[in-house]
């Protein structure tokens, strides 16, 4: 720019990209055609319209039953098994508790879903989340962050145990 600013030289104005141009209105003619129920039955296999077993209270009793787990193995494996399995405890809530809150708000809200309401139930789990780890930090001084933080995340891991549980 200073060597434009000292030769007086003018910018040149951008070129018309024909290329670019046509890329775009094929892109715009294109349409996406769903796939008729035959079509997907071929893809998918025969169980594509059944209904997912996976619900969001599915997940978070999978999450439940690995906080009891992992909390039990703090206690049986540390030196203080008190305190690293209320640690281990605390984590495993502060990865579910705030499952329970979207959870019951989708089911309150299921006729009325939205995106938005989607994104703001996210956002209530962060905020949660945030609020749990900064109440557990300030109020409970005897925390073990490994046993918490171990746990916290084998808590938001357990939806692949959902996924196997039948």
């Amino acid at each position: 720019m200073a060597d434009r600013q000292r030769s007086g030289a003018q910018p040149t104005p951008r070129q018309h990209d024909p290329v670019s141009t046509d890329m775009r209105d094929d892109e715009q003619e294109q349409k996406i055609v769903p796939l008729t129920r035959a079509e997907a039955e071929r893809l998918f296999g025969p169980n594509v319209s059944r209904p997912s077993r996976v619900t969001p209270f599915r997940v978070i009793t999978a999450q439940v039953i690995v906080s009891l787990l992992v909390t039990l193995v703090w206690w049986a494996l540390s030196a203080s098994p008190r305190n690293a399995a209320v640690s281990a405890w605390l984590g495993g809530m502060v990865g579910w508790v705030p499952g329970v809150f979207f959870a019951l708000r989708l089911k309150v809200s299921r006729d009325r879903l939205t995106v938005s309401s989607l994104v703001i139930g996210e956002a209530i789990k962060v905020m949660t989340t945030i609020a749990l780890f900064v109440a557990i930090a300030t109020l409970y001084p005897a925390v073990h962050w490994v046993a918490l933080l171990t746990t916290f995340v084998l808590v938001l891991k357990a939806h692949w145990l959902a996924l196997a549980i039948k």
